[in-house]
C-alpha cells in the first residue's frame, strides 16, 4: 500500500519546496497540494525531481477566499472566471507533471448551478484530455462546507454520467463520504469504476487515520482486494506537528 501526503494540511507550515522534501523524509510515496500557484512551477519541478516523489494533483482555485468562496465552477454568472480557474490549474499541473485536476465547484444550488457545473467539467475535460490530465469532482460534506453545490456520490456519479468524459473522474474522500453516507466499503466496491483518487482523515475529527468510527485497515485491505493500485491521500489535520503524527504511516503499510 502506497500513501500520498496532502501539502494543503501536513507540513503547511513549511515553504511548498520544503514540504515535499519532508514528505519524502517521512516515507511518502507521492504528494498533492490544494492551491500552490504563489509559488513558482519551477520550484516545485526542482523539489519533486529532487525527491522523486510524484505530484498526484491540485485544485483549482477557490474565488473570493475573504468572502468565503469555495470554488467557481457551479455559479452562474461566473462562467468566465471558472473556465480561467480551470486553464490556470491545468498550466500549472502540465509544467509540474501533476495527473489530476480537481475542480472546485463552489456553494450554489439549483438546475442553473448544474447547468454551469456541468459546462465547466466538458470545458475542462477537452482542455485536459490534451494535456494526459485527469479532472476530478469531490462531494464535500455538509458540515465543513455547508452549501457546497456537490455533497453526495450519488450526485457526483450522474454527474460523470452526464458529462460522458473518459477522463472525467470521482475523487472519494473517505472522511467526507462517511460524514454524509456511510457505508464506505459498498460504495468502494461500486464506485471504483470511476474512482480516480482516494483521501482519508479519521471521522469525525479529520484527524489522523487511527481510532474514530473508520476501520481504515480494514478499508485500505479492501481496496487493495478491489485491485486499487494508486496512492491514498492523507488529508488530515493536527493541532501537532506532522512528523508527530504519523505513527500509523509503519503499520498501515504494513
Amino acid at each position: 500500500m502506497r500513501f500520498s501526503a496532502n501539502l494543503g494540511f501536513l507540513w503547511n507550515d513549511l515553504p511548498l519546496p520544503d514540504a515535499i522534501h519532508a514528505a519524502k523524509a517521512a516515507g511518502f510515496d507521492a504528494v498533492e497540494m490544494h492551491w500552490p500557484y504563489a509559488v513558482p512551477a519551477s520550484e516545485i519541478v526542482s523539489a519533486l525531481a529532487d525527491t522523486q516523489l510524484p505530484l498526484l494533483g491540485l485544485n483549482t482555485v477557490r474565488g473570493d477566499v475573504a468572502s468565503g468562496e469555495n470554488g467557481l465552477s457551479a455559479l452562474p454568472g461566473r462562467e468566465d472566471e471558472a473556465r480561467a480557474a480551470i486553464d490556470q490549474a491545468l498550466a500549472y499541473a502540465a509544467e509540474t507533471g501533476a495527473g489530476n485536476v480537481h475542480v472546485m465547484a463552489g456553494f450554489a444550488q439549483g438546475v442553473l448551478a448544474e447547468v454551469c457545473f456541468v459546462e465547466a467539467l466538458e470545458y475542462a475535460c477537452e482542455k485536459a484530455a490534451d494535456l494526459g490530465i485527469t479532472i476530478l469532482i469531490e462531494p464535500l460534506n455538509c458540515y465543513d462546507a455547508p452549501g457546497y453545490f456537490l455533497s453526495s456520490t450519488t450526485h457526483a456519479d450522474e454527474i460523470i454520467a452526464r458529462v460522458g468524459a473518459t477522463n472525467l473522474k470521482l475523487m472519494f474522500d473517505c472522511y467526507h463520504v462517511q460524514l454524509m453516507e456511510g457505508d464506505l466499503s459498498h460504495k468502494l466496491e461500486r464506485l471504483l469504476p470511476i474512482i480516480g483518487h482516494v483521501q482519508f482523515a479519521r471521522v469525525p475529527d479529520r484527524g489522523p487515520p487511527e481510532g474514530g468510527e473508520v476501520n481504515y485497515r480494514h478499508i485500505f485491505k479492501l481496496l487493495d482486494e478491489l485491485g486499487w493500485d494508486g496512492p491514498l491521500g492523507a488529508e488530515y489535520k493536527s493541532e501537532l506537528p506532522t512528523d508527530e503524527t504519523l505513527g500509523w504511516l509503519s503499520q498501515y503499510r504494513a
